[in-house]
Parts: C-alpha cells; structure tokens; sequence
C-alpha cells in the first residue's frame, strides 16, 4: 500500500497543504534525487533514475522494511507536498512513465517546489510566532511572495531564483527567532559553547535548560538531549540525527521539522509540537533497545 499524508492537524494556518500525500505523487523523491551508498542508504543511486525498490504502481515494495533494509534517509525525507503538487498540478496527474520527455521538466520543479514549500511552512510558523507586528507583517508579506512563486505554473516555479529567496526567509526568520530568544537567558555558562553552527555531536546536554538557544545549524548527531527543555531553542536546520529526545520538552522549539523528529530517538514521554507526528519506529522495544546499546558504561 502506498502511504498517505499523515493524520495530525497542521500546527499553523498555511500548513495543510504542505504535507506530504503519497498517493498523489508519481514517486518524485524515489527518482528526482540521487543518493549515496552510506548510513542512510545501503546502495549507490544516481539522480533522475528509479529507486530499484520503486514499484509499477509508484509505491515502495519496502516500505515497510526501509529502515532495517538499510534505507533510514527514505523514512526521514519530506517533500512538504511538493510531490503532489508537481505531480497533480503542474503536470495534469501524467506521469514520467506516461510521457518520459516529462522527466527533466517534472524532477527539476520537484527540486525547486520542495524547496518552496519548505520555507513556507517554516514562515507560516515565524508569522504566527512573531512579537511585533511590524516583523509579522513583514514575515507574512514574504511568505505571499513565495507562495505567488510556488502557486505558479511550471516556467514560474522552474525560473525562481531559490538563493535568493533562502536568503531572505532566512533573515526573516532569524529576526523572528532574536525577537522570541530575547526574552529567556541564553548565556549561562552551559550555554557557552551552544551557537549556531556548533559542532556538538555526542554531546551531554541530558536535562540541561536550553531555553533561548539559538542552535540553528548545529550538528547534534548522536547527542544525549533526555529531559532537556528546548522552549525557544531555534533548531532551525541542526543536524539531529539519532540524538536522543527521550522525556524532553519540544512543544515551543522553533522552527522544527518532522524529518528532523524522525531522523532523532524519542519516546511516549518527548513533547512534541502540535502538527508534528511520533515516527513510527518510536516504539517501545526499539527505544528500549536503542537505550541499552547507547547507555555508558
């Protein structure tokens, strides 16, 4: 069976549309991009080629198998809906296997529209977060110009000038994130060593008060995050790839992703924000597992 767009309501108005439907898209993630044989991917494919894992019907024989198949970037992956849209409306529901002269056309809106759609979802969350209203009038005017982008047809989306406009959504949403950070004390000495960038892999920050970090980019792979308190941390790109949420509190970080909760660890007891879902492979006997292999001797 194919999947479908999760169940959990969207967190901001703007959202909705942003999350991924399976069943609508001609598998655009599974072809569109190229991967390397590494942690997160147990073969070498090139880009614009089929996953060898890609059924007739566009869904994955393995999708229920992904992650001990070696595959754990598949599960991770997002499009924020740009699948379907490519798919359903920028080329009329005919797919790359009905018409390949498509492919090129249909792979390179994909990149760009994923994209898009990324920094949509994320304005949508700096617009209904921020303090002043000159700086929300500001996110939501930008958050119009990129949708005007993304609502357009194929010449449209495949001409947008994508640095440009990471350029911007990113100073709109750091100025958002200052504004929010400003009112919590995020200069204690642990927090010394906490800044954006920071290289924190492995690191102990298990139950640690991270209010008002501003980690944004940091690499926090494999780190030990248990009962921490991330209200206000902006988390906005950082690397959290098998880190460790177990029992902490996620419900006002800034600027989170769903990939970014699935590539982590977590449990019943992680509070996560709304519109965000529990991965699947948080389950009670993987975590537990997981926890074993990891605790220090």
């Amino acid at each position: 069976m194919k999947p479908t767009a999760p169940s959990s309501s969207a967190t901001f108005p703007g959202q909705a549309s942003l999350r991924p439907d399976c069943s609508q898209c001609f598998a655009l993630c599974c072809t569109a991009f190229g991967f390397t044989r590494s942690a997160d991917f147990a073969i070498d494919k090139p880009p614009a080629t089929p996953c060898p894992n890609l059924a007739g019907d566009f869904s994955c024989t393995i999708h229920n198998r992904l992650r001990p198949r070696g595959f754990t970037g598949c599960t991770v992956f997002d499009c924020f809906g740009a699948g379907q849209a490519v798919s359903q409306r920028l080329f009329d529901g005919v797919s790359w296997r009905e018409d390949p002269e498509s492919a090129p056309d249909m792979f390179a809106a994909f990149k760009v529209l994923r994209q898009l759609h990324e920094m949509l979802w994320l304005l949508a969350e700096a617009g209904a977060k921020a303090y002043s209203p000159d700086t929300a009038d500001g996110v939501r005017h930008l958050h119009a110009k990129v949708r005007e982008i993304a609502e357009g047809d194929l010449k449209a989306v495949l001409a947008a000038d994508v640095e440009l406009l990471h350029g911007k959504v990113g100073a709109a949403l750091q100025e958002v994130s200052e504004e929010i950070r400003a009112g919590f004390f995020g200069n204690g000495p642990h927090l010394a060593r906490l800044a954006p960038g920071a290289d924190l892999a492995g690191a102990n920050l298990r139950g640690q008060q991270l209010c008002g970090a501003d980690l944004r980019g940091a690499c926090l792979i494999g780190a030990d995050l248990r009962g921490a308190d991330l209200t206000a941390t902006d988390l906005l790109g950082a690397d959290l790839r098998d880190a460790r949420f177990d029992g902490a509190d996620l419900t006002g970080a800034l600027f989170l992703t769903q990939a970014q909760v699935t590539a982590a660890h977590g449990s019943s007891s992680t509070r996560l924000p709304a519109g965000l879902d529990r991965p699947g492979h948080w389950t009670p006997a993987s975590l537990a597992a997981f926890a074993r292999s990891m605790e220090a001797p």
